[in-house]
C-alpha cells in the first residue's frame, strides 16, 4: 500500500496543471507522497469545504493551493482548515499574476496563508517548503532536502566563468 499524501495540491483548473508541475517535481524529489486535484473555490464550492475541511482528518500537514484571477482558493481553504496553506499565484490573466499575487498575499488577520512568487518559482518554492514543514516532523525528508541543498551548493561552486 503506497505512504498515504502528506500534501495536497490543489488548483482551480486542470489548464493550471503545468503551473503546478515544479511542485510536483520537488516533493517527488524529496519523497514526500502528495495527492492533487482540481477544486474551484467558485464553481464546486461544496466540493472545496468538504475537502478542506477533512484535510487534517486525512492526514494532510500542508496544502499547496494555486490559483489566478480573483484567487479565492487559498484564502479559503485557510478558512476551512487549520493544516497550513501555502498559496501559489498563477498568471492566468492579463495581469500576468500580480492580480492573484495580491489577492492571496491581503489575507486578513487571523486567516495566514503563505504566499509565495507568481507561476512556476512559486510552485518549485511551494514544493520545498512544503517538504521543509513536514521535515520538522520527519528526519527523513529533512535530510534528503539537505543533502539536495548541498548538492546544489556544489554545483554552483564548481561553475567557472569564462
Amino acid at each position: 500500500m503506497p505512504n498515504p499524501p502528506l500534501v495536497g495540491v490543489i488548483m482551480g483548473s486542470v489548464s493550471d496543471l503545468e503551473s503546478l508541475a515544479p511542485a510536483f517535481e520537488m516533493l517527488e524529489t524529496f519523497g514526500v507522497p502528495y495527492e492533487k486535484a482540481v477544486i474551484s473555490a467558485h464553481r464546486t464550492p461544496d466540493w472545496l469545504f468538504e475537502w478542506a475541511g477533512s484535510a487534517e482528518s486525512r492526514g494532510l500537514m500542508v496544502i499547496i493551493a494555486a490559483a489566478g484571477a480573483a484567487a479565492a482558493l487559498p484564502g479559503m481553504v485557510a478558512a476551512l482548515t487549520l493544516v497550513p496553506v501555502l498559496g501559489v499565484p498563477l498568471p492566468a490573466t492579463a495581469l500576468n499574476g500580480v492580480d492573484a499575487l495580491l489577492s492571496i498575499v491581503q489575507m486578513p488577520a487571523g486567516v495566514p496563508v503563505g504566499t509565495l512568487a507568481i507561476g512556476k518559482p512559486g510552485a518549485a518554492n511551494a514544493g520545498i517548503l512544503a517538504a521543509e514543514i513536514i521535515g520538522a516532523q520527519r528526519p527523513e525528508v529533512r535530510e534528503r532536502i539537505r543533502a539536495w541543498r548541498a548538492k546544489r551548493a556544489a554545483a554552483a561552486r564548481e561553475q567557472k566563468l569564462p
